[in-house]
């Protein structure tokens, strides 16, 4: 029996709960391609116009950003697994608040919490995973989170082509449910233990998930790394103890931490990685299948067909990039899969403005087909799985939540303006030209990323910390106070 429980079981099975949670964007993003076509039948029990659509879709952008305010104070206070299960009990209620509403105030309400706890996974997601598994299998499980947003969107187009859509929910709501299990066994986070002083559970913990000796050197410098910042933060507490003394601490340390290259360069390189994630083209293919089948196919008796080759050919490219993930470095994968993005989306581009236009000489649904796919292979290969991998490795301890935090704002913004500018986008300058900009702002990201992402693969998340920082010494180290006392969060 314990033949087979290895480390890499138990790691597996962690990340399989958090992976889950944030595999939820694929469901919530995929539900919007059942949910409006359904109720914009003329017999519709919740009648709904383009406006009202647009909304529904975009809502849970709004959230995104509450989600990504609150999840770091709690991660940082209440630790990485509470964390976790509350953003699964939200995802939970969302589900049961669809499956139970009349109206499309009542439907904006249930997206609204959905978007709240997409906000706290896309946060959490990735920390947690990073912080859970080995560096040389870091990356693997970090990409997971890419395949189970797209598992999740292939069982909601399945079910939305056959049942209504509160069928569907109810299916979403138990595939929640059974991760919400999986996340409630799962342990809490050994650097989380660290940063709280809690070192026997932290050993406990690192010794369950990676074994008794193999990664003793990462432990070691993780519980030295926490011991010098608690150490200097009970020397600074001692010091200040009136509230003004230490308000004004906080704020001079606040702003000697912004300008830190360890804490800014990190959250500047993460910004344009989750605008890759999106403006590759994710939430067009997910929340707006069948109007990009029309611009590309035209009106076709094999949409169905389409749906379900393209979810399974995300399943199967999710699955390679997973795999090639173990042997190719990140900057090498990033650059290849964007770059075949970029020119899916400008060969969409030119290919949907030439049929628009009459201008091809010869024209078959095979080329638009083929194009679709090999847009959703590069987006599902690189541009999306790649963003999560890499914010789950590049943010250094003592900040890791309150960086993530203020990243994953960002990325609740490109997914908000991608979603809910997308039919504008149709309307204004076309399908082609909507196109054209998701290529040029990819060209921009992959520049700033040629120009600063440092190579992660196969390197402890403290090998990473200290390239961020330079050549700095122990006892500038020691000098570092934890941004815990600014907002109630640790890293």
């Amino acid at each position: 029996m314990e033949a087979w429980i290895t480390p890499v079981t138990k790691q597996c099975l962690v990340t399989a709960g958090v992976a889950m949670n944030v595999g939820q964007f694929g469901l919530v993003m995929s539900f919007t391609a059942v949910l409006l076509p359904q109720l914009r039948r003329r017999d519709s029990t919740i009648p709904i116009d383009e406006t009202s659509g647009s909304w529904i879709a975009a809502v849970p952008g709004f959230a995104l950003v509450l989600g990504n305010f609150i999840v770091p104070s709690i991660m940082g206070k209440y630790g990485r697994k509470i964390a976790n299960i509350i953003s699964v009990v939200i995802v939970v209620i969302g589900w049961l608040s669809i499956i139970a509403s009349e109206n499309v105030p009542a439907l904006l309400i249930a997206r609204l919490l959905q978007g709240l706890s997409m906000g706290m996974s896309t946060s959490l997601g990735p920390i947690l995973i990073g912080e859970y598994t080995s560096p040389k299998h870091r990356g693997p499980f970090l990409s997971t989170m890419g395949l189970s947003m797209s598992v999740m969107t292939l069982i909601v187009h399945t079910l939305g082509l056959y049942l209504s859509w509160e069928t569907t929910a109810i299916v979403c709501a138990v595939i929640s449910f059974i991760d919400l299990i999986i996340v409630f066994f799962s342990p809490e986070s050994p650097s989380w233990l660290a940063d709280q002083g809690r070192y026997e559970e932290c050993e406990k913990v690192f010794h369950w998930l990676r074994g008794d000796f193999e990664e003793e050197n990462e432990l070691k410098r993780m519980i030295e790394t926490s011991q010098l910042a608690r150490e200097s933060k009970t020397e600074a507490n001692i010091a200040e103890t009136s509230f003004g003394n230490r308000l004004k601490r906080d704020f001079v340390y606040f702003n000697q931490t912004i300008r830190k290259k360890e804490f800014y360069k990190p959250i500047f390189i993460v910004i344009h990685m989750y605008m890759i994630a999106h403006w590759g083209g994710i939430n067009l293919l997910s929340a707006y299948t069948l109007d990009t089948f029309h611009y590309v196919l035209g009106d076709t008796k094999y949409n169905t067909l389409m749906v379900i080759t393209l979810d399974i050919q995300r399943i199967i490219s999710n699955t390679a990039a997973i795999f090639i993930m173990r042997r190719v470095k990140r900057r090498k994968m990033l650059f290849v899969t964007v770059i075949v993005n970029i020119l899916a989306l400008a060969g969409t581009g030119v290919y949907s403005y030439a049929k628009m236009h009459g201008l091809l000489a010869y024209d078959s649904i095979i080329f638009g087909a083929i194009l679709i796919h090999i847009h959703t292979c590069s987006v599902v290969t690189g541009s999306l799985p790649l963003p999560m991998v890499i914010s789950g490795e590049i943010f250094p301890m003592k900040y890791r939540s309150l960086a993530g935090g203020i990243s994953a704002l960002f990325y609740s913004l490109n997914f908000f303006l991608t979603v809910k500018t997308v039919l504008f986008l149709f309307r204004t300058v076309q399908f082609y030209g909507a196109y054209f900009i998701y290529a040029a702002v990819l060209t921009y990201c992959l520049i700033i990323a040629w120009k600063f992402l440092p190579e992660t693969k196969d390197r402890t998340l403290q090998d990473i910390e200290e390239e961020f920082k330079g050549n700095r010494s122990p006892e500038d180290l020691k000098s570092a106070q934890s941004l815990k006392s600014l907002n109630g969060t640790s890293a």
